[in-house]
C-alpha cells in the first residue's frame, strides 16, 4: 500500500550507548503513542540499520503536510515531557525532515526500507520532481519492492528551532530530497537492490550519489492503537 497520507516527518539519528536502553523504553511506550495521538498523525514507524548510518529512521505518516508544520505538533514540540528532555539529550547526527509526498506507490508495508537523501541543483529541481512522480509506481511494482515514495522537505519548516531541539546536543540537517523504497524480499538481495538503485537512473540530476542506509523495521504504531 501507498503511504498512509500526503504528509511525513522523516528523522535519522544515532544514540550515545548512555542513553541506549532509556531511548527504547521512551520511545516505544510514551514517544511513538504521543505523537501519533497528535490530530492527523496516522501512523509512526521505528527501524533500526541493516547497512549504512545513522542508526536508527523513524517515519511519521500525516494525513497532509499542512499537519507537520501546523500548531498541534508544534505545540508539542515546544512542551516536551521530562521523559523526552532526559532521552533527547543522547540523540547525537540527528537529521529531521517535515515533508510533502509528491508521490507514493506500492502494495504493503516491508519489513525493509532504504532511504536515499540528496541534493539538486536548484534549475532541476521541478523537472526532477515530475520525472520520478512518473517512475515511483514502477519502481514500486519491481520485483521484491513493496513501494516507493518520493518526499520533497520543506526546509523553513524544518529548521523551525523548538524547545525539544535545543535540548540535543548538537543541530540536526534538514535533507531535502528523500526517496523511501520499502522491500520484502531477503535482506542482502533488497541490500544489493538498493546499492544498484542508488547509481542508477532515478538520481542522474543529483548532485551527489545519495547518502542511502538500509534499515529494518523494529516498532510500528497507527492512530487506531495509540
Amino acid at each position: 500500500m501507498a503511504l498512509a497520507g500526503s504528509g511525513a516527518v522523516s528523522i535519522w539519528h544515532d544514540i550515545a550507548p548512555a542513553g541506549r536502553a532509556e531511548f527504547y523504553a521512551w520511545h516505544g511506550r510514551e514517544h511513538m503513542p504521543e505523537r501519533v495521538a497528535i490530530p492527523g498523525f496516522l501512523r509512526g514507524r521505528r527501524y533500526i540499520a541493516a547497512r549504512g548510518a545513522p542508526e536508527f529512521f523513524n517515519l511519521y505518516e500525516t494525513a497532509t503536510p499542512a499537519v507537520v508544520v501546523g500548531d498541534d505538533y508544534l505545540q508539542r514540540l515546544n512542551n516536551p515531557t521530562p521523559w523526552t528532555i532526559a532521552t533527547v539529550r543522547h540523540f547525537r547526527g540527528v537529521a529531521r525532515s517535515l515533508c510533502e509526498v509528491a508521490a507514493t506507490a506500492g502494495e504493503g508495508q516491508g519489513g525493509l526500507i532504504g532511504t536515499f537523501r540528496y541534493a539538486l541543483p536548484p534549475s532541476r529541481e521541478q523537472s526532477h520532481r515530475a520525472r520520478l512522480c512518473d517512475r515511483v509506481p514502477a519502481i514500486a511494482r519491481e520485483p521484491g519492492i513493496a513501494g516507493c515514495h518520493l518526499l520533497v522537505a520543506d526546509e523553513a519548516a524544518s529548521a523551525v528551532e523548538t524547545a525539544e531541539k535545543k535540548v540535543r546536543a548538537e543541530k540536526n540537517v534538514v535533507p531535502r530530497w528523500i526517496v523511501l523504497v520499502e522491500g520484502w524480499n531477503d535482506e542482502p538481495a533488497f541490500i544489493d537492490w538498493c546499492a544498484r538503485f542508488a547509481e542508477g537512473p532515478a538520481f542522474s540530476d543529483a548532485l551527489a550519489t545519495p547518502d542511502w542506509a538500509v534499515y529494518r523495521l523494529q516498532n510500528s504504531r497507527d492512530r487506531l492503537s495509540a
